[in-house]
């Protein structure tokens, strides 16, 4: 099993990532609305088709559970310093709040 930390910051931000061994484009924006918060998109690295929208990153669950016929062999982890129930904020995502992609895959 392997872990990687995704660098991500505070501010709608987009860019490629392998997950797995497999390119995949990521979009994290924050929704600023009452008991909303941060969510990503994955989409096709190659054609720019979505693959699935508006995932909430929810603190210590698989952000992909629920996702798994699209066969992406791991987990998306939300993890804040501190305290395991802490929800990422606009202000800490990144710096005490972080996304983990955890895999068995060999190559992450």
């Amino acid at each position: 099993m392997s872990t990687f930390k995704i660098p991500l910051q505070n501010v709608s931000q987009q860019f490629e990532i392998a997950l797995a061994g497999v390119n995949y484009t990521m979009t994290c924006r924050w929704n600023d609305a009452p008991d909303a918060g941060w969510v990503l998109d994955l989409s096709d690295v190659d054609s720019g088709d979505p693959i699935a929208a508006n995932i909430p990153l929810i603190t210590g669950a698989d952000c992909l559970a629920g996702l798994e016929y699209l066969g992406i062999e791991g987990q998306l982890i939300v993890l804040t310093d501190g305290d395991e129930t802490a929800v990422p904020t606009f202000e800490n995502l990144g710096i005490e709040s972080n996304l983990y992609f955890e895999t068995t895959a060999s190559d992450g």
